[in-house]
């Protein structure tokens, strides 16, 4: 694999490294993660990637990974030897786009494939809902992984990189021949619940146990943390207390609550559907770190070094928020345990399965992969 990594957030740099890895015989399909703070536009990157000649798929998020090290303005550049067609799933902020019949449409072209990455805007409605879709065609016959692109001022914007452009309310999937074993893991335990959703919309949190959202999240929050979480300060508290979705016999799904409004219903990164059963959920710099370094020995699997030649992590943004300056030690403590390169993303939400559970959106969760 042929990898580019440039810290330069200059379009023109871009383009450069992009015609240079396309010119490489050896590359069929490129990845590409790029930094919100670059700053890339439409107008200006539009008329690169809809001229470039190969296959593109990725994103662009808050931060990127590049070997032991967070990088908040750059990209990279991952040139893969095997074919690979992107699907590109657009207008997920229309209810009447069918999902299933734009997958039933590409099943053939997905045949004997390995690997899924999928790259999705964040802030996108129906994630879960295109998610499950992909469930129901592909089933466990893939690993996938992937993540929600975005920025941190939480002002949705284009931020999926196709072959028709950056795209807003879109997710791409790219399939490949190639091998990979993927750990999930999160490190966040309850505090307390289990709560009933008992009125939701979407990714919008209304009730739970018949009472406002936000009311009962508050009164728990602030008897753990010691502090009064209103809508002013709800973010930065917030950020050490998502849900969790109980799941049989399989570590939470993480929820990541965001914001609340003036009618008591709390806004997340993803949906939280009616009739579930979510806790409140709590961290500390040890187990986050525990579950990072869990989920890269999961990846590892112990495959034969000479099979493998990347580590791919997708870590999310707000364990970065929460660990802070910690947050090194993360990296660090997937990075030491592999002599492979690695890349990867922070993300608004990982998009992960190992092949043997059922595929998901999380929220504050380490994915990686051996590829």
């Amino acid at each position: 694999m042929d990898i580019i990594f440039n810290q330069s957030s200059e379009i023109g740099i871009f383009q450069t490294e992009l015609r240079k890895m396309e010119e490489n015989p050896e590359v069929s399909s490129i990845m590409v993660l790029a930094c919100d703070d670059n700053g890339y536009l439409p107008q200006s990157l539009d008329p690169i990637l809809t001229s470039a000649s190969k296959p593109l798929f990725g994103g662009v998020f808050p931060a990127i990974l590049y070997n032991d090290q967070k990088y908040n303005q750059g990209f990279i550049l991952a040139g893969f030897k095997e074919q690979v067609h992107p699907i590109i799933l657009e207008n997920m902020d229309q209810p009447e786009v069918d999902f299933d019949a734009s997958l039933e449409l590409e099943l053939e072209q997905m045949a004997e494939r390995k690997t899924i990455f999928l790259f999705v805007d964040g802030f996108a409605p129906r994630i879960g809902l295109l998610i499950n879709s992909l469930f129901a065609y592909f089933g466990l016959e893939f690993n996938y992984i992937g993540g929600g692109g975005g920025s941190l001022s939480l002002v949705q914007k284009p931020c999926v990189i196709t072959n028709k452009g950056l795209k807003q309310n879109c997710m791409v999937l790219a399939a490949t021949d190639r091998i990979s074993d993927i750990g999930v893991q999160h490190g966040w335990s309850s505090i307390s619940g289990p709560f009933e959703v008992t009125k939701s919309e979407g990714n919008v949190l209304i009730e739970l146990d018949y009472q406002p959202a936000f009311e009962v999240y508050r009164q728990h929050v602030d008897q753990h943390s010691g502090t009064t979480i209103g809508q002013e300060n709800f973010f930065s508290i917030a950020k050490a207390y998502p849900f969790g979705i109980n799941k049989l016999g399989t570590e939470k799904i993480v929820r990541d609550p965001i914001s609340a409004d003036a009618n008591g219903s709390l806004l997340c990164v993803g949906e939280i559907e009616k009739g579930t059963f979510v806790d409140i959920l709590n961290g500390n710099k040890d187990s986050l770190l525990n579950a990072a370094g869990s989920a890269m020995l999961s990846a590892l699997n112990d495959a034969a070094p000479a099979s493998k030649s990347l580590i791919f992590f997708i870590d999310c943004i707000s364990r970065v928020l929460y660990l802070e300056d910690d947050f090194k030690e993360e990296i660090m403590t997937v990075y030491e345990k592999s002599d492979l390169p690695m890349i990867g993303a922070l993300t608004f939400g990982e998009i992960a399965n190992s092949g043997k559970d059922y595929l998901e959106f999380h929220n504050k969760t380490s994915v990686i992969a051996s590829l």
